[in-house]
């Protein structure tokens, strides 16, 4: 077996498929992940990578009442004898859920019978399936019910861990202090939907998009963001501007790309946007979003320190200009997926590490969740991975921004191909209206609950032809709202006012 191999016996019921097996990958104890190759043979999933570390196992798997969600073993070390995937996929998630309990356990948290009681029938089930290695069916069969269960505990866990931190911060603060708003986009709101939009929201984002901005290098049409911020004056919304700095093919004017492989034109080029939108609106915006996606590399064939020096310079002027007013850098793709098939030297968490330690005046992190999405997007995963994601971000001491999409169709236009689509059959029973709001009922709690989050900002406000995530809009493209609009309008008024 050729070295950074890892072998996986696979359950003999067929549910792996060259799909998911395309999208698994190995993280070191950090959590990053590391370029690797998978391919399915002989009833094994081999996985391949540069390094012979021990390492975690991630991938989406299909788990009943759950949808298809990534699941993680512990660690793993390599060695000539194959492991059962799914026993290490249930020993992985009921460890993960124990040494939550014990982490939350610590801070104060109180569980419930309910909790225990599940936790125990998931301990026994994996106890069943470890034990029944020599037989792999029974094996499986066994593991997939902890799995089950374990996903179970996790949910209960979490629910149980918001009400008693919402109880907690409700004590200190009668009214949490946070921003809640939407992706305004570049077209006038509907007047249809402003009840609906000032009921849900106290923010808004006005994305100053620079290729609707530029499209004509040198001419500015500036209509449409004093409209968006005339607009957000009239309903008195908090304004966040940006991004500023976005280098990919939606962030960018065509004409630039002819600039492609001069770096120091195009910083040029950027810098002179920068300072054009922060100085025409200064003082109408309150929060700025200098940089979005440099982390990733999707445009302009950009290096890694070249993205670095876009989002410092983009820091740089907007401080420069103005001083009083906070700074986001906002972060794709925080989990990372992507770095298993690219190779980048800093993770999404480095990357951020090192704007913080730069001195640049920094006054927040933001991290895009466009979940169920690909490409571009992150994988499908549930509550106590996100809970565990932001505790992560916590660490590096500045408030959080979170930017989110969920689709609510799956059925996409073959123009579509090549840009982020919905990943069909992650949500159970599928991406429909009614599960896009399901789903932000269930996991925007968890968000409120966290301190290190002062703004949440939804990513699409309408699904418009072309628009960068199909159905991930709060409102259809006949201009419907939808019902996760009025669901945001209720967890508003529980949770917020």
């Amino acid at each position: 077996m050729p070295a950074g191999s890892l072998r996986m016996i696979v359950p003999p019921n067929g549910c792996l498929t060259q799909r998911l097996a395309e999208r698994a990958y190995m993280s070191g104890p950090d959590q990053i992940p590391w370029p690797c190759r998978t391919q399915l043979r002989d009833g094994e999933l081999l996985l391949e990578r540069n390094v012979a570390d021990s390492g975690k196992f991630h991938i989406p798997w299909l788990v009943e009442g759950h949808g298809e969600v990534v699941l993680c073993t512990g660690t793993l070390m390599e060695r000539a004898r194959p492991y059962q995937l799914l026993v290490e996929l249930a020993r992985g998630k009921v460890n993960q859920v124990r040494n939550q309990i014990a982490d939350w356990q610590a801070m104060g948290l109180v569980l419930s019978a309910k909790v225990d009681a599940a936790l125990r029938k998931a301990l026994g089930q994996l106890s069943r399936a470890v034990t029944s290695q020599n037989d792999v069916a029974k094996a499986a069969e066994q593991a997939q019910k902890a799995i089950v269960s374990a996903m179970d505990v996790a949910d209960l866990l979490v629910g149980t861990y918001v009400e008693q931190a919402m109880t907690v911060r409700r004590r200190q603060s009668s009214k949490l202090r946070l921003l809640l708003g939407s992706n305004l986009g570049n077209e006038p709101i509907d007047p249809s939907i402003v009840g609906w939009y000032v009921k849900a929201f106290n923010a808004a984002l006005v994305p100053f998009s620079w290729r609707a901005v530029e499209a004509v290098e040198g001419a500015h049409q500036w209509a449409a963001s004093d409209r968006q911020l005339a607009w957000c004056r009239d309903h008195d919304l908090t304004v966040c501007g940006g991004p500023l700095v976005r280098p990919d093919r939606e962030g960018l004017p065509d004409w630039l790309y002819l600039w492609e492989g001069d770096f120091n034109n195009i910083q040029s080029f950027i810098s002179d946007y920068v300072e054009s939108v922060v100085t025409r609106f200064r003082g109408q915006v309150d929060v700025w979003q200098c940089a979005a996606r440099v982390n990733v590399n999707d445009a302009l064939s950009l290096t890694e320190e070249q993205r670095l020096r876009l989002a410092v310079r983009g820091i740089e002027i907007t401080h420069d200009i103005d001083p009083n007013a906070p700074l986001i850098v906002r972060i794709d793709q925080p989990w990372a997926e992507y770095m298993s098939r690219t190779a980048p030297d800093l993770s999404p968490l480095h990357f951020a590490d090192a704007l913080v330690r730069a001195g640049l005046h920094l006054s927040g992190i933001g991290l895009e969740i466009n979940m169920g999405y690909e490409p571009g997007g992150s994988f499908f995963r549930d509550r106590l991975e996100l809970s565990r994601l932001l505790d992560l971000w916590s660490y590096l001491g500045l408030p959080l921004q979170v930017i989110l999409t969920v689709p609510s169709g799956e059925q996409i236009a073959p123009s579509q191909r090549g840009r982020p689509v919905p990943m069909a059959g992650t949500f159970p029973g599928g991406w429909s209206p009614e599960n896009q709001a399901a789903w932000l009922r269930h996991y925007l709690p968890v968000i409120f609950a966290k301190p290190a989050v002062e703004a949440i900002f939804w990513n699409q406000l309408r699904d418009t032809e072309g628009c960068e995530f199909p159905f991930g809009g709060l409102v259809d493209a006949s201009g419907a709202v939808k019902p996760v609009l009025p669901a945001i309008s209720a967890l508003r008024k529980k949770f917020l006012d």
